[in-house]
């Protein structure tokens, strides 16, 4: 349990062209894990931002009023941005970060259901483990499957063929890829030695993540994730928190056209002349 009886968490959801029925999904499961970390006196209040990069068929509050009790019930607030057109997913979250005065942050993809304990886990896990600076959680996909969020530091060649092999190949790679994903994880115990964790689900420390000026907004798609855990990772550890389970219905950010190969060629580049090139290893 928090020492501060005036802790508090933000979130951050970034949409774009999302159905309001995904939305009002992650929306009820997001409130129900508040609810239960309101009870446990961990967090005293929290506000839940929507950030909609969409430039048509924009979001409206009305279509979440039906939350406005429970909301209030748990001294909690959903505010909605919009208007900035599609500036990119990791611009649209720093116009939270760098206004957020909470104590914690989560960013948050809006395609993710949160298990009831979800942020009573990992809350109380950063306050007793204050080297962290974000924690990742357990994933599953609608099937039920086991999802990995954390990664290793990738090569040129885990990417291409993670990203454009077609299944029957990729099966002849699965050593490579299993290393790059970290299947060797132990589920029975947190792990705070992680080089790269998924933006669909970053429980922060808001002070750490302001401090390194949130996401990049050099890439607009792509990588974003990986630049923001390899910056966060020189004031805090990253952890990976067994205990803390979500569903994820995304996770499939290959095979979305030529624009977006182009996309994620472009924001891999600047990755890799950043941090360094691995063709192979």
């Amino acid at each position: 349990m928090s020492d501060n009886p005036n802790t508090s968490l933000s979130i951050s959801i970034v949409c774009y062209n999302s159905p309001i029925q995904e939305l009002q999904i992650t929306l009820r499961s997001l409130i129900s894990a508040l609810a239960k970390l309101k009870l446990a006196g961990q967090v005293a209040s929290s506000t839940i931002f929507l950030v909609d990069n969409s430039n048509e068929h924009r979001l409206e509050l009305s279509a979440f009023a039906e939350f406005d009790e429970e909301l209030s019930a748990i001294g909690s607030e959903l505010r909605l941005i919009k208007g900035q057109g599609n500036i990119g997913y990791g611009s649209a979250h720093n116009l939270v970060i760098h206004a957020t005065e909470a104590d914690y942050h989560l960013l948050l993809n809006p395609d993710v259901e949160l298990v009831e304990d979800c942020l009573q886990q990992g809350v109380a896990y950063l306050e007793d483990n204050r080297q962290v600076a974000v924690v990742s959680p357990h994933a599953t996909n609608g099937d039920g499957h086991k999802q990995h969020l954390c990664k290793r530091y990738p090569s040129v060649l885990t990417f291409a063929v993670r990203g454009f092999f077609p299944a029957w190949l990729k099966r002849l790679f699965y050593k490579r890829l299993a290393r790059f994903e970290m299947h060797d994880l132990d589920e029975a115990q947190p792990c705070d030695g992680i080089t790269i964790v998924s933006g669909c689900f970053m429980l922060c420390r808001s002070d750490l993540l302001k401090q390194v000026g949130g996401f990049d907004e050099k890439y607009f798609m792509y990588f974003e994730d990986f630049d923001l855990s390899l910056r966060l990772a020189k004031n805090g550890r990253l952890a990976y928190l067994p205990a803390m389970k979500i569903k994820h219905h995304g996770g499939h950010s290959a095979g979305k056209g030529v624009r977006h190969i182009g996309m994620f060629v472009k924001s891999g580049f600047r990755f890799f002349n950043t941090y360094g090139w691995r063709f192979i290893r």
